[in-house]
């Protein structure tokens, strides 16, 4: 017998859900040599996750794939919320914007099947030169005790077996397989999770939710918003999606799809024609109304709520675990998927059923791609797991809230504990930011370092860069400033001049670019010969008139393109842009903002700070 095929790469990612896809197609734009591979055949057809939150549009956007998604997707803008009415019925209590966190650049949610959503993903990272490797799972997983071979970015030292289960013969065949990191995002059920005997910390709930797809034929008058519905017969979602479906999630009762042996949920005693019948919660929580699919249902699945949190999400900053092998929660609140991506968004930057507003997974390629360039230590890596597990646990605990008030029983005449619509609506309402991906807030370390945060007051440190259009001084042409922080593994330079023909101001900024052009500076310690391997991008934000700015008397420091210098004014028509400095409460003594490259605000300096920003990167970055 012929031995196994032997080979290295730098990260194997074991999972093609939207998590692992999200950190393969972050580090093949990093240009890191990466494999993922997956057991299933053939990706999602349909059903799954299909909810997209505002900040995770924003960060489809930063990798060049927004407009896909945009163009795909069903904008979901406004959420409707129905309750018992006096006939017995449901009655509309209240409208309210779906998404209401005031700083989001894109104010509604996206509904897209998981399997478009990977699309996307699949294409993007084709062009790349990376492909799923279907039908080939991991066997077996070691990782080396050598502390020396640990500590040495440059090193191999965990061993995957894989086994392809469809080989072109026919056969199975087995490769061993060499990686500096292993990335687990192979879902709840997570292997790599359990080969490392890492827990899943939390509670089940009693709660049992049906979900199904459809395009229905209806008389409800919100069908195509986001519908909250709590009613006597029970409580159920409604959420518009692509071509004209719809997804549905309805409470059940326990003896409906519970098995008394085992008391698991068994699908022999529950389908989707069931979950139609007059005598089933969907029907009966729509009454008056009527709902019936028009040609059949698309995708079904039944579950009960899990809120758990794994022990940790990292073994030795070498094996890591993403999406719901790290975290699961209900889907009603629309956080998994986006959960999901947003880890890996981290690392690099689900496999949830779940309709989702969080972010996606890059967080984890950024931090991956930095280390595995040489251009940072190891250290960085350990943030990935006091970043996301912080954010996990925040993300259970609203979790229980939201989900209990969601399944609890409706305040009526008979029910005097029960919860009132306007509860329900506060608690939407409230923790609005956090569902909409945009209220992710990173605490100090490494990365983050709480300094100086009166001097842009709304450049929150630790949390993502807000939109804002400015001006761009050579050609007057307005643009998003998130558009120009894309995710390219670089660290951003936001330099605030201020106004350049005050004397005083113009002498802090000449004298800040002799600091940066110091020998010992961060700018001149860490950068490369090389426009290809930059390691930070500069843009300068300028107060004048587009009509009097000379982009020219900028320092030639700040100015490393001409398209690199930006004002805070209106464009031509005086349609968008202006007041930049007070959006983001910028004074007029200026200020350098350090962004990281997921967008997220690590660091505010005053411009007489870069040896401030001098410490911040030598606590991870490498000469």
């Amino acid at each position: 017998m012929s031995s196994p095929r032997q080979s290295e790469v730098d990260v194997l990612i074991i999972g093609a859900g939207p998590a692992g896809l999200m950190c393969a197609n972050a580090l093949a734009n990093a240009r890191v040599n990466v494999r993922i591979v997956d057991k299933r055949p053939a990706q999602v057809a349909a059903g799954q996750a299909d909810g997209i939150s505002p900040r995770t549009v924003e960060v489809f956007q930063s990798y060049g794939i927004g407009e896909r998604l945009l163009r795909e997707g069903c904008q979901v803008h406004m959420a409707a919320f129905y309750d018992p009415g006096p006939n017995g019925g449901i009655q509309l209590s209240n409208r309210a914007p779906d998404v209401t966190a005031p700083s989001a650049r894109y104010p509604f949610e996206l509904a897209l099947h998981q399997g478009g959503i990977e699309s996307i993903f699949l294409d993007s990272m084709k062009s790349l030169g990376v492909e799923v490797e279907r039908s080939t799972m991991p066997t077996a997983i070691e990782l080396s005790t050598d502390e020396a071979e640990l500590a040495n970015p440059t090193s191999h030292p965990v061993k995957v077996t894989l086994e392809r289960l469809e080989g072109p013969d026919g056969e199975s065949h087995e490769e061993i397989v060499r990686a500096k990191f292993v990335l687990g995002a192979d879902g709840a059920h997570s292997w790599v999770r359990k080969t490392f005997n890492i827990s899943m910390d939390g509670e089940q709930s009693d709660f049992i939710w049906g979900v199904l797809d459809m395009v229905p034929d209806t008389d409800f008058p919100d069908i195509r918003n986001k519908s909250l519905i709590h009613s006597n017969n029970g409580s159920c979602l409604l959420v518009p999606r692509e071509a004209d479906r719809i997804r549905i999630y309805m409470q059940l009762a326990d003896k409906d799809v519970l098995n008394p042996q085992t008391g698991r949920v068994d699908k022999e005693k529950m389908g989707p024609k069931q979950l139609l019948e007059a005598r089933f919660p969907i029907t009966k929580s729509l009454s008056p109304f009527s709902l019936n699919p028009t040609d059949g249902i698309n995708w079904w699945t039944l579950y009960i709520i899990g809120q758990r949190v794994a022990s940790k999400f990292s073994v030795r900053d070498r094996v890591f675990i993403a999406g719901d092998a790290c975290h699961t929660h209900s889907p009603k609140a629309g956080q998994g998927m986006n959960a999901s991506m947003n880890d890996a968004h981290n690392l690099g930057k689900f496999d949830t059923i779940c309709y989702t507003e969080q972010n996606l997974t890059s967080m984890t390629a950024w931090k991956l791609a930095l280390v595995i360039r040489g251009w940072a230590n190891m250290s960085l890596l350990s943030t990935y797991e006091s970043e996301r597990r912080k954010y996990a646990q925040d993300l259970i605990a609203f979790d229980k809230t939201f989900s209990t008030l969601f399944s609890g029983k409706p305040l009526t005449s008979d029910n005097a504990e029960g919860v009132s619509p306007q509860q329900f609506l506060q608690a939407f309402q409230t923790f609005g930011a956090f569902t909409s991906g945009i209220g992710v807030h990173y605490s100090p370390s490494v990365v983050v370092k709480d300094v100086h945060q009166s001097l842009a007051t709304n450049l929150v440190i630790g949390e993502r860069v807000p939109p804002q259009k400015f001006v761009r001084a050579a050609d007057a042409s307005p643009h998003e400033l998130q558009d120009l922080l894309p995710s390219d593994f670089r660290y951003k330079l936001l330099v605030f001049t201020g106004d350049l023909n005050d004397a005083s101001q113009r002498g802090k900024i000449d004298s800040m670019v002799k600091d940066l052009q110091r020998s010992e500076s961060f700018l001149t310690k860490y950068t490369s010969s090389k426009p290809s391997t930059a390691k930070f991008d500069i843009l300068t934000i300028s107060k004048g008139k587009k009509e009097e700015f000379d982009f020219l008397k900028v320092p030639a420091l700040l100015r490393p393109h001409w398209s690199k210098v930006l004002i805070d004014d209106t464009d031509v028509m005086g349609a968008v842009g202006g007041r930049g400095y007070s959006y983001y409460g910028v004074a007029d003594e200026g200020a350098i903002v350090v962004v990281r490259p997921d967008g997220y605000v690590g660091m505010i300096a005053p411009l007489d700070g870069v040896p401030e920003i001098d410490d911040y990167f030598a606590a991870f970055m490498k000469v």
